[in-house]
C-alpha cells in the first residue's frame, strides 16, 4: 500500500469517527463544542484524546483534551495529579464554563461523568 493510499484511508477513518462522535454528542443531549461561545456554561460529550500532567504557574494540573468530532477543548483540573478513570480513549460528559487560553478552548475544574 502506497503513502497516498495510507493517507487517504487514515483521513476517511477520521471522518467516520468524527461523524460518529458528533452523533453520540447529540444523543447525549449536548451541543457540539464548535457551537459554544466563549464564557458560556456548557455541557459537552466526547472522547479524551490525551491526558497530561502539567504545571500551571506554581500549581500542578491534570489536563485532558476532549474531542467531540467538531472541535477540541482542554479540561484542566487544578491541584490534581490523577483522577481515577480519566484516561486517553475514555468517553465522558463534562460541565463547566468554557473560556479561551492562548487561542485554545479550556474548561477549568469541570464536573464530569464517565461513560461506560
Amino acid at each position: 500500500m502506497g503513502r497516498f493510499s495510507r493517507t487517504l484511508e487514515r483521513l476517511s477513518t477520521e471522518n467516520i469517527e468524527a461523524g460518529e462522535l458528533k452523533s453520540e454528542a447529540v444523543k447525549a443531549g449536548c451541543k457540539l463544542i464548535v457551537s459554544h461561545q466563549d464564557r458560556s456554561f456548557v455541557t459537552i460529550h466526547g472522547v479524551l484524546r490525551s491526558v497530561t500532567l502539567r504545571p500551571v504557574g506554581e500549581v500542578t494540573a491534570l489536563e485532558a483534551e476532549l474531542y467531540d468530532g467538531s472541535d477540541c477543548v482542554t479540561l484542566i483540573w487544578l491541584g490534581r495529579r490523577k483522577i481515577e478513570g480519566v484516561s486517553a480513549g475514555r468517553q465522558l460528559k463534562a460541565y463547566g464554563r468554557i473560556g479561551m487560553r492562548t487561542g485554545d478552548r479550556v474548561i477549568y475544574n469541570p464536573r464530569y461523568e464517565l461513560e461506560a
